[in-house]
């Protein structure tokens, strides 16, 4: 498999994203710890962020955070990020905890919700090491497999009709944006160049897709490709992660501050006839890294994962897992509330259209698939110095119904 690494720079050093399959290292300045998953990068100087002056033009093309391999399952990225305990929020206890994949083996990661709210496709590593698309029903236990390609296949992303899935493989190579239909057979290559294009995102209508993209040599970059012909690409700016707004051509994305603590901050584009517009910062934090946005159905409000470490001393390997936490905001950086409580680790958060956030968490053993919702969200009245249920106690694999407690 193909690999991708970058050195570590001075403060922030390597954070790894949790988002499926591989446990890398993370290291800040004093500390380091361990997390489960999908991309890593180290966190670099980007570009100038001063949109006052010229939009996406980078200060530096080798200080851009880039996709790198930490491990011998590949692709990693992110970036390191120190606590994130003043990070504000609204205290909430959410009630409505549920649990949707279960595996004993392995680990589930990279949901995405059908239009219609029914079902489900991740990616997984419960039958392989290399991770897998599979599809299941949402409140079912049985799953399908979809792709049983030797190469690892992640990241898949439901067409808005339903009817195609996009995801990201290294079958051919390197990292490209693949479809295929619902019953894993007619696979189209989207893209095909040096570079690794990983994330993709549809746009409404279906017609155009939003990925990231990492040169030979360079910093990752923001790139939306027609599904009909591969061959008509723009560049939109730098970034990772880009997430289409289902109601219009906003496209959300993470990217590192030129300047400061250089954490990811969560960040939004308009398109207008296809062309950038200057780019908006919605949320951000000194002493965390906000990434992997997500929209609310009706396009108002963003969801994402806030990364840092936990603490317990100064040698790197005495530490524990980061500490990840799922927030949501509203478009305009207003009233940001966190929905997960604990510590492990929870990521990757996506909105079904019935208002429930999916995400993958540690909480239950092996990364698995669990959804909250965050209207159903209140100040626990009851103790005013908790934020945590207790758990309803059920076994899987039957869907339960619990509190948001701290995971022992």
């Amino acid at each position: 498999m193909k690999r991708l690494t970058r050195p570590m720079t001075k403060p922030q050093k390597h954070i790894v994203s949790l988002r499926g399959w591989l446990l890398t290292t993370f290291a800040i300045l004093i500390a380091g710890s361990g997390g489960c998953s999908l991309l890593q990068n180290s966190t670099h100087p980007v570009q100038n962020d001063n949109s006052q002056d010229a939009p996406f033009v980078p200060a530096d093309p080798d200080r851009e955070p880039m996709l790198a391999s930490s491990t011998p399952h590949g692709l990693s990225e992110f970036s390191a990020t120190p606590l994130q305990e003043d990070v504000p929020f609204e205290p909430r206890t959410i009630r409505s905890l549920r649990q949707h994949s279960f595996t004993s083996e392995g680990s589930d990661s990279d949901a995405s919700i059908s239009p219609h709210g029914d079902t489900m496709v991740f990616a997984s590593t419960r039958h392989n090491n290399a991770p897998d698309i599979y599809t299941k029903s949402v409140d079912g236990v049985a799953v399908t497999q979809l792709t049983a390609d030797p190469a690892w296949d992640v990241q898949p992303v439901y067409s808005p009709d339903g009817m195609q899935i996009a995801f990201s493989s290294n079958r051919g190579g390197n990292w490209d944006i693949w479809v295929i239909d619902l019953k894993g057979r007619t696979p189209i290559q989207i893209t095909d160049d040096p570079g690794d294009e990983v994330h993709p995102s549809w746009s409404p209508d279906g017609k155009r897709i939003v990925y990231s993209r990492l040169p030979p040599r360079g910093q990752w970059e923001l790139w939306v490709t027609e599904t009909s012909t591969s061959a008509t690409r723009r560049f939109i700016g730098y970034g990772l992660f880009p997430t289409w707004s289902p109601m219009g051509d906003t496209i959300a994305f993470q990217r590192a501050r030129s300047r400061g603590s250089q954490w990811f901050s969560i960040w939004t584009v308009q398109l207008e006839g296809g062309e950038p517009g200057y780019p908006t910062e919605v949320a951000a934090s000194s002493e965390a890294a906000l990434i992997t946005p997500a929209w609310s159905p009706d396009g108002t409000r963003l969801v994402f994962a806030s990364v840092g470490p936990s603490l317990v001393g100064s040698d790197p390997a005495s530490l524990a897992a980061p500490q990840s936490d799922i927030f949501v905001v509203n478009i305009n950086g207003s009233n940001k509330q966190k929905l997960t409580d604990g510590h492990s680790a929870n990521f990757a958060p996506v909105w079904s259209g019935d208002g429930r956030v999916y995400f993958s968490t540690t909480r239950g053993g092996p990364e698995t698939i669990w959804s909250v919702n965050p209207n159903d969200a209140a100040m626990d009245s009851h103790d005013a110095g908790s934020t945590a249920d207790a758990p309803i106690i059920q076994d899987p694999p039957e869907i339960s119904d619990v509190g948001l407690a701290k995971d022992a």
